[in-house]
């Protein structure tokens, strides 16, 4: 790729550069079971990468008592940080954020995560040199699938979608880039099958963060013009 300057790439975390899906999983499964609801492991997946608000309306029904919400998504928070010192990137995960730096993008992460999460995964990553900005569900007001955690990151980079492309592993992340206007790239290792990330929005889909790196040229990120 030629070396520039006015491009974005965006990264969705968990589940994208970070193997945390399944552990993210298992607590949001402990939490719910506390609070009296027996949820399964394999809804709770097709959950994660939603904002904890939405991620349990998704779950549970919607005319719920609310009044432990709080509780759910503090016990879930509470189990996860017994994790942090745990979190392992995925395979080539810093080599794929450094190779796009080298190539002029801006890198940016595009996370409902925040605060202590935030920094166990950045550092578990071990890429901050090159990770320009951070935009997290607390910037705006709807979180993914809505547009605007990505329209943020595009006001951050100060770049327009059509010179940005968004790597995630749920249809949460496809569809907001999408709606965003931004090309998306799908990631198989957070587990969620290929044929759902297409449906969604993916333009092109890969195993993991190692296979995007070792195809990048041909991948969006080689398609995407300059300006």
């Amino acid at each position: 790729m030629n070396t520039v300057t006015n491009r974005a790439a965006l990264f969705d975390v968990d589940g994208t550069l970070t193997d945390t899906n399944h552990l993210h999983i298992t607590c949001w499964w402990e939490a719910l079971r506390q609070a009296g609801h027996q949820v399964p492991m394999h809804a709770i997946h097709r959950a994660v990468g939603l904002p904890g608000e939405d991620l349990l309306d998704h779950l549970l029904d919607a005319d719920r008592d609310r009044t432990g919400d709080d509780r759910m998504s503090a016990a879930h928070d509470t189990l996860y940080a017994t994790y942090f010192d745990r979190i392992a990137p995925l395979d080539s995960a810093a080599g794929l954020l450094r190779a796009l730096s080298r190539a002029g993008w801006r890198v940016l992460l595009v996370t409902s995560a925040k605060d202590r999460e935030l920094d166990a995964l950045r550092t578990a990553i071990g890429a901050d040199d090159v990770i320009t900005d951070t935009a997290t569900s607390d910037d705006v007001e709807k979180g993914k699938p809505a547009p605007d955690p990505v329209r943020h990151a595009l006001e951050l980079a100060q770049v327009p979608p059509e010179r940005a492309v968004f790597v995630g592993d749920t249809v949460w992340d496809m569809k907001a880039a999408t709606r965003a206007g931004v090309a998306a790239i799908g990631l198989l290792c957070g587990g969620i099958p290929r044929e759902d990330l297409e449906e969604a929005g993916a333009a092109a889909v890969y195993r993991d963060p190692a296979d995007l790196l070792a195809r990048l040229d041909a991948s969006p990120f080689g398609r995407t013009r300059t300006g």
